[in-house]
């Protein structure tokens, strides 16, 4: 007897079939395979339906238990030799890439050809895992079906499903057919129902399989109460199927749905319902729940319990994976496969430095089918291995004609699928090709996605360290597109990371995207991996993705993907608007993409020089909130932290948020500060560092704090200062520091200038402040420096235009007036004169009346002390003096003990009570700090003298360790100068009662 040929459509068709299923022909007493369904291959492992025909004709039963091979194969000689009879076993077997048996029970009948040639049609229905042992997490399913391995009386009656009680598969298509012709002679339109309970393998795995098979006949019964019980079947695992009629079958389904939710005490899950309408197309039953699966695939990524209808579009894809599948030998052999290549190019000298190779099916029938159209329909049937083999033959056939024709050859890039891992060893099978063909293995890079590498890890990583180890480089594709992208790339050391293209899709729809891509580009360079770009299309974002450190550019604004001849056309004619790289220099532009541009490191790391010993590997920043005490460190980066550290001695990370020490209240640093957050916002200065060095520090107001009136401030490090002997105007202002409060530097045609500024009569320059519109500023610092009667004349004389005059006619600008910077009127003298070139000036300001003052006040203080008044009211042994302006708050210390002077406080200020608050935080004992807050204020002491003479406070300090009980006396003298405060803490000693 000839074997039977099928016709292309119909075999097709058949091997196109989800259902696990087979068609044997008996020739010369031995069993023929003739079609495989997809569902079968898919069942028992096979990726490659080749071997699974090579494997069926030679040994049927090399996978089934031994045990169980005698009776299956008498069962399947009798069934194919007897002309009428029926063929049903159910016995022990495993897939060809798992090592546990599967219980496998299969269904077969006789058909006859239009030429008379007996077919044998079989069915499959996979029944569960198989124990040898019976235990107490055993299934009822599994422990029916393996008592029936031993109980032949059931195998000749078993149409119906263990667990759920509902017709097989197998049964249901005679059943389905029978109603489908009831329904259709009564004038109304059958459908067939595909159901998926979504999430079935997680709901096992968290509640037991028990809970799962509980779960599974409830879902049963819900079906048996809606469509009756011979309308159904349970067609393995999850998966259901059901024939009705299409009127009302939408409100049926929302009615299940919410019964389903409700089910098993809410401890349910999602369905997804495949639809396909028999108006549509009358199919057979097999094919119709084929069709109805289909549409139930397609709901994969959606949560939630959904239908969805086969309709037109999916029949023309089913129709188009059939012919996919089927062709594929014969489009590899008549080239309807072609090879494109798209060029990747380096971002810092434009030229390409590897191609991606693409693969182009030009259909004969159905024209040309991009990738999304083919690869996925290769890739379920286990044999897109064999398209990714062809496109390396092709590019190592490229890579060898190219050198033939003295072109460039850069490193081509193929993408490989995880079904190319589980078809064939792909690593062997790439190393074979390209040594056969000569070429070096850089020249081949690999290109796979993330969620390839996400199906089995562990296993994945193997593989692409095998590649790595044989000199492969290998890329992760489409980076961004999945959800464990970053854990991949945390433990895969990739060569190359690929952006996926949605990143430029979006790139004209706000910062937001371009924010998070500069940011994983960011990161991925901190790793040491090199990046890629894809979907490029604009000359904008060609520069953006240079900017932010992008290494490697591909797309449509280089050059679409191409045929290897367009490209030496265009090579030879000059019509490229790249270059090639040239291999001999990929090392060192490597080298430079290796760089981080936004890391220091690398510049700093192994100089060996000392002039860097300053430099940090990113900028010390840091967020200060400022209040009336003094500042508090809020945020902070290592860098600020190490600067802080290094130049100042105070450590951060022991000593927590708290800047003690470093800037105190009434620093030149923390007025700069201050000054920014009141005025305009933002200012530039530069401050002395103790070892000579200058931190030139830029700062910035954040925010006010509404409730507390606290500024936020961020602050800058920009860069340091080595310590120089050379002479700058900036050494020049510091020497004068002792003799002048401010030194302006000022270029009179921008009126941008510097200012540098120290407490006055101190030696040493605290700061440089950089500023703009020098007149405007200075218009707006009058009103707060300068004493109110010498405000208008000041604004009168100190103009742009007088000054320029003064110095043209004398050489020399002057003026006079009295400054209030600290509390009371101070004489100060302005001297201003041009430098060598007309457009810059210098200008000072001195105090010089700071000596009087002092003279003044100690008269002042020996006079009061010779007044009775006072000598009464500060009776006693005092261990300190003070003299205080009551209205300016100016106050100066006159006299105190050695012990008291070790305490380090202020002898000298603005402000007195806000400062011997602050002292108190260090000296005064703190059982007594409330209530010396609560009395120490100036009004209180104000209205106390006025109701009482004299302000008393008792309290203890502490002194060489110990609390010490003192007592502080304010009272007030008046004078012709204006009424002072004499302030004086003495020992105080508490009197015996008698």
């Amino acid at each position: 007897m000839e074997k039977y040929l099928f016709a292309n459509e119909k075999r097709a068709l058949l091997e196109g079939m989800q259902v696990p299923f087979a068609v044997y022909q008996l020739i010369d007493k031995k069993v023929v395979t003739l079609v495989l369904s997809e569902g079968f291959c898919n069942m028992f492992g096979y990726r490659d339906r080749e071997k699974a025909y090579s494997d069926m004709n030679n040994n049927l039963y090399m996978y089934a238990h031994p045990d169980d091979v005698a009776r299956i194969a008498d069962e399947a000689f009798r069934f194919a030799s007897d002309d009428g009879g029926k063929f049903e076993v159910i016995y022990r077997t495993r897939a060809r890439d798992r090592a546990e048996y599967n219980v496998v029970h299969a269904i077969g009948k006789h058909t006859y050809t239009e030429t008379g040639a007996r077919l044998a049609h079989v069915w499959y229905t996979d029944e569960g895992t198989y124990t040898e042992e019976p235990n107490a997490n055993e299934t009822t399913l599994n422990k029916a079906l393996n008592d029936a391995l031993h109980q032949e009386s059931i195998l000749n009656a078993t149409y119906h499903d263990y667990l759920t009680g509902l017709p097989r598969m197998t049964y249901f298509f005679e059943l389905a057919e029978s109603e489908e012709n009831a329904i259709e002679n009564a004038g109304k339109n059958s459908v067939i129902l595909f159901f998926d309970l979504s999430g079935m393998k997680a709901f096992n795995s968290k509640n037991g399989f028990a809970e799962g098979d509980k779960l599974l006949k409830l879902f049963s019964e819900l079906l048996i109460r809606m469509f009756g019980s011979v309308n159904c079947c349970h067609a393995g695992v999850d998966h259901f199927s059901v024939c009705t009629e299409e009127d009302g079958l939408e409100k049926k389904l929302y009615q299940l749905f919410a019964e389903c939710k409700r089910m098993n005490d809410g401890n349910s899950l999602p369905v997804h319902v495949g639809i396909y309408q028999n108006s549509l197309e009358h199919v057979l039953v097999s094919t119709a729940v084929d069709r109805a699966k289909y549409a139930c695939d397609e709901l994969h990524e959606t949560y939630g319990s959904c239908f969805n209808y086969f309709n037109e579009e999916m029949r023309e894809k089913v129709h188009l994976r059939q012919h996919v599948v089927s062709n594929l030998n014969k489009a590899l052999e008549e080239k309807w496969v072609q090879v494109y290549y798209q060029p990747i190019v380096r971002a810092v000298n434009g030229q390409a430095c590897d191609e991606e190779a693409l693969a182009r099916w030009v259909d004969p029938v159905n024209g040309l089918l991009s990738p999304s159209e083919f690869i996925p329909y290769l890739e379920s049937a286990g044999i897109l291995y064999k398209l990714d083999l062809y496109v390396l033959e092709q590019v190592l056939a490229k890579i060898n004609r190219l050198k033939k024709l003295d072109m460039p050859v850069i490193s081509q890039s193929i993408n490989l699928s995880r079904s190319d891992f589980d078809s064939c060893d792909i690593v062997e099978e790439i190393r074979k090709r390209v040594d056969d063909a000569g070429v070096e293995h850089n020249y081949i890079t690999i290109e796979i996605t993330e969620s390839v590498v996400g199906s089995n890890f562990e296993y994945m990583k193997e593989q692409i360290e095998r590649f790595q180890a044989l000199g492969f480089p290998v890329w992760m594709d489409d980076f961004g597109s999945g959800y464990s992208s970053m854990d991949v790339l945390q433990e895969i050391a990739f060569d190359l990371v690929k952006f996926d293209m949605n990143f430029m899709r979006k790139y004209d729809k706000g910062t937001k995207g371009k924010i998070i891509l500069t940011e994983l580009i960011k990161m991925t360079m901190a790793l040491g991996v090199d990046t890629v770009c894809e979907g490029i299309e604009t000359e904008d974002q060609v520069h953006f993705l240079q900017d932010i450190g992008c290494s490697r550019l591909q797309g449509y604004y280089y050059h679409k993907p191409a045929s290897m001849e367009t490209y030496i056309d265009e090579y030879t004619k000059g019509m490229l608007n790249f270059g090639y790289e040239d291999p001999e220099e990929t090392d060192y532009y490597e080298s430079i993409d290796r760089v981080n541009l936004y890391d220091l490191a690398f510049v700093v790391n192994d100089s060996g020089e000392n002039t860097l010993q300053n430099i940090f590997n990113t900028i010390p920043m840091g967020i200060l909130e400022i209040e009336d005490w003094g500042v508090r460190l809020v945020r902070s980066n290592q860098a600020y932290r190490d600067f802080i550290d290094r130049y100042l001695g105070f450590d951060l990370s022991e000593k927590g948020y708290v800047q003690d020490g470093i800037f105190g209240p009434g620093s030149a640093f923390m007025n700069l500060v201050k000054e920014c957050c009141q005025g305009k916002g933002h200012a530039f200065f530069d401050e002395e560092m103790p070892d000579g060095s200058t931190a030139h520090t830029f700062a910035r107001k954040i925010s006010i704090n509404p409730v507390t009136g606290k500024a936020a401030a961020a602050i800058a490090i920009l860069s340091i200062s080595e310590p120089t002997d050379g002479t700058t105007y900036a050494s020049i202002a510091r020497v004068l520091a002792s003799d002048y409060y401010n030194i302006y530097y000022v270029d009179m045609e921008t009126e941008r200038f510097i200012e540098y500024s120290s407490p006055a009569g101190s030696d040493k320059l605290a700061v440089e402040r950089h500023g703009d519109q020098f007149f405007a500023a200075t218009q707006q610092e009058t009103v707060k420096r300068i004493y109110e009667e010498d405000r208008e004349p000041f604004i009168k004389i100190f103009t742009k235009e007088n000054i320029l005059k003064e110095i043209s006619e004398r050489g020399v600008f002057k003026t006079s007036y009295r400054l209030i910077d600290t509390g009371k009127p101070q004489y100060a003298d302005l001297k201003a004169i041009s430098m060598q070139s007309k457009r810059y000036i210098i200008m000072g300001i001195s105090i010089v009346d700071s000596k009087l003052n002092h003279t003044k006040e100690h008269n002042v203080l020996r006079m009061d002390r010779d007044s009775n008044a006072i000598v009464e009211a500060l009776s006693g042994d005092y261990l300190c003096l003070y003299t205080i302006d009551p209205q300016t708050g100016y106050y100066r210390e006159y006299s105190s003990t050695d012990s008291y002077k070790e305490l380090g406080l202020n002898t000298e200020g603005n402000n007195f009570f806000y400062n011997i608050i602050c002292d108190a935080e260090r000296v005064v004992y703190p059982d007594d700090l409330p209530l010396f807050r609560e009395q120490m204020n100036k009004e209180n002491v104000l209205a106390t003298i006025k109701e009482n003479g004299m302000f008393k406070l008792h309290h203890r300090i502490i002194i060489d360790g110990e609390p010490k009980p003192v007592s502080l006396k304010i009272a007030m003298v008046r004078k012709n100068d204006g009424d002072k405060l004499i302030a004086g803490i003495r020992v105080w000693k508490e009197r015996k009662q008698r």
